[in-house]
């Protein structure tokens, strides 16, 4: 499947099949190629909590408000984000570059996130989003379907993974086989209030 194809038949479906195993093999090479997903300064401050414990899921779905997709769902993320990523052993996310160019890096982002705390908030939320495109994406090509979520209760949710105080929640993504079709396309905004040149 095209990328192009992949984008045109991505939908958010909320019926899966409850009884569908998404294979280790599946999982170990969806969750390869999304973990080449891009973040600033190759900070890598994703982190996908995969919940497999029934009654965690369980619970997230009261949390959820009874959202059905949380438990009938082949794979259930859970994608935060460390907010301090930026400060904990920055030299390793450039072990493999030359030496220069490690610590033209390295000597830059401390100084970027430092005290912003803002930033460091605003970073993991665009590190999440662009990962779970990634991982929509790369699932559609294994022909599953996706969710993406934002409706639950986030510090409940908070409590049932035992998020670390340091790190943030983005969103909730499931992944599995429909069993329904997601509803129709909604409406598109016109092309040229979403495509601006150079100022509004």
């Amino acid at each position: 499947m095209k990328v192009s194809e992949a984008i045109e038949a991505r939908r958010s479906v909320k019926q899966f099949d409850a009884t569908h195993e998404m294979s280790d093999d599946e999982f170990k090479s969806m969750m390869d190629l999304v973990l080449k997903s891009p973040t600033s300064f190759n900070i890598q401050n994703w982190r996908f909590v995969r919940v497999v414990d029934k009654e965690k899921r369980s619970k997230i779905c009261e949390a959820a408000w009874n959202q059905t997709q949380i438990t009938d769902a082949s794979v259930l993320f859970v994608l935060c984000g460390d907010v301090k990523a930026w400060e904990k052993n920055p030299e390793r996310y450039w072990s493999h570059a030359p030496k220069e160019t490690a610590d033209l890096m390295v000597s830059m982002i401390g100084p970027f996130y430092e005290g912003k705390e803002w930033l460091q908030r605003d970073e993991v939320m665009r590190s999440a989003g662009i990962a779970a495109q990634s991982l929509m994406l790369m699932a559609k090509e294994m022909g599953y379907d996706s969710c993406p979520m934002i409706g639950f209760d986030q510090d409940e949710v908070s409590k049932i993974i035992n998020l670390p105080e340091d790190h943030a929640i983005g969103m909730i993504v499931t992944i599995g086989k429909q069993t329904k079709p997601a509803h129709p396309r909604g409406a598109g905004i016109d092309y040229n209030e979403a495509v601006i040149t150079d100022s509004f």
